[in-house]
């Protein structure tokens, strides 16, 4: 397996970070409802893991480093990972897995409905996210997988729609997001290609 190093480095990464925050909620290290910071932070780390995800295209068109790639998928199953244990802490520490209140809920916090888009969006990622599902669906898989523009748009609404009276740090994702999506127009991801590989060859004759 190629860059197994860089890999591992971010398998731990990932996993250190909702360890820790479960371990400061065991010692009751998150204040007097250590269980909705926890729901919020995962929330928050679903989004902007989803935020890194989407960079690795535009880093490895870049810098050309194929390392970038080699952990997309696995940083959209940590992704998918995140917005699960986002999920479960909302049933266990919200709704105290009472879905009768979920109805109520959804009346007073339509954007939960949001969110919950937002998640089944990124399990249909996740499910095809193997080869078997890239060979079945062929050119479909890379029209699927374009959902992940979609949902970053639910995250960021879902978000927003939370932390209305404080905008600053929602700008600061929204604005990383709307970059990330211009990188993504054909015209300009190709103009970012073309001067890599000028630059590459330039490099190379010296």
């Amino acid at each position: 397996m190629r860059f197994i190093y860089w890999r591992v480095s971010v398998f731990i990464a990932a996993a250190v970070v909702p360890s820790y925050w479960l371990y400061q909620a065991w010692i009751f290290a998150l204040g007097p409802d250590p269980g909705k910071v926890l729901v919020d932070r995962l929330g928050l780390g679903t989004l902007v893991l989803l935020l890194i995800t989407l960079a690795m295209t535009p880093l490895q068109r870049t810098t050309g480093w194929p390392g970038w790639i080699a952990v997309r998928r696995q940083l959209g199953l940590w992704c998918f990972t995140y917005v699960s244990l986002h999920m479960l802490g909302y049933g266990f520490f919200i709704l105290g897995f009472d879905w009768g209140q979920l109805g109520v809920e959804l009346l007073k916090r339509p954007y939960i409905i949001v969110g919950a888009l937002g998640f089944l969006g990124l399990l249909s990622l996740a499910v095809t996210s193997n080869r078997y599902s890239q060979r079945r669906l062929g050119v479909r898989w890379k029209k699927l997988h374009r959902l992940s523009y979609l949902i970053l748009g639910l995250g960021l609404l879902h978000m927003l729609w939370i932390v209305r009276a404080d905008l600053k740090e929602w700008s600061v994702y929204a604005t990383i997001g709307a970059l990330l999506l211009v990188l993504r127009i054909p015209v300009i991801a190709g103009r970012i290609q073309r001067r890599r590989v000028k630059s590459s060859s330039g490099a190379t004759k010296v």
